[in-house]
């Protein structure tokens, strides 16, 4: 009994590997747009000398790394094969997530400290809110197909597309704040609080947290090991 309730609880074979295709679909789709965003953002912040700019363009470059490593994981056509790269994937995805912090958290104090002055760069401001356009779905649609399948490095990707979601605000409203008011103190303060949000992320990426896939022993002892989705505490798949 407790065997075939622990099968309902997951994804049928068929299903998987429909979610599976759903994923690399959905990286190869993140991993495009964003290196068409990294060569705009770093060409436009080089012109406008723009610090936020470039840092918005190398996340970008940080976020194909995080997506190549889940389509590296996801390239496998056997489940178990995908499986056992899952905490190289997510290993990976951390130390993207730490990296972009530690820029993020240099740059802003760089800008801080009044080095240099970045001029209005309409081009950045139409690539940072067509960034805030295109990634909420991006991310939201991975999610919930890393959900279903219980793949955390797909939650944990599609979580660093939505911190480019954060950080496409955050630089619209410091180029347009820039551009008309000439508030550069703005856009480092907004960033120091993404970088601290990335941190956080890398360091649940790196214990392995996202989403728990329902075992059969969570089957058998729902009450004691998990809540009613199948999660192990610290896990958030519903």
């Amino acid at each position: 009994m407790a065997a075939d309730l622990s099968i309902s609880l997951g994804p049928s074979p068929v299903r998987r590997e429909a979610l599976a295709r759903r994923i690399r679909l959905l990286v190869a789709a993140t991993i495009i747009y964003n290196v068409i965003e990294a060569i705009v953002a770093i060409t436009a912040g080089t012109i406008a000398s723009s610090t936020a700019l470039i840092g918005f363009g190398l996340d970008s470059v940080i976020e194909v790394s995080s997506a190549a490593a889940v389509a590296w994981q996801f390239s496998a056509r056997e489940h178990a094969v995908r499986e056992a790269r899952e905490k190289t994937t997510l290993r990976i995805i951390a130390v993207s997530f730490f990296a972009l912090a530690a820029y993020v958290t240099l740059d802003a104090a760089r800008a801080l400290t009044g080095t240099g002055e970045a001029e209005r760069s309409i081009p950045g401001i139409i690539i940072a809110a067509l960034s805030l356009a295109v990634m909420p779905f991006l991310s939201a649609a991975q999610r919930k197909a890393g959900r279903e399948l219980g793949s955390a490095s797909a939650i944990a990707d599609s979580k660093q597309t939505l911190l480019c979601t954060y950080l496409s605000a955050v630089l619209l409203v410091g180029l347009a704040l820039n551009a008309t008011l000439g508030w550069s103190w703005a856009d480092p303060i907004a960033a120091l609080l993404i970088a601290a949000i990335a941190a956080k992320e890398g360091r649940d990426a790196w214990q392995g947290k996202g989403c728990c896939a329902p075992t059969a022993t969570v089957a058998a002892k729902p009450s004691t090991d998990a809540n009613a989705c199948g999660c192990h505490p610290g896990c958030d798949c519903c």
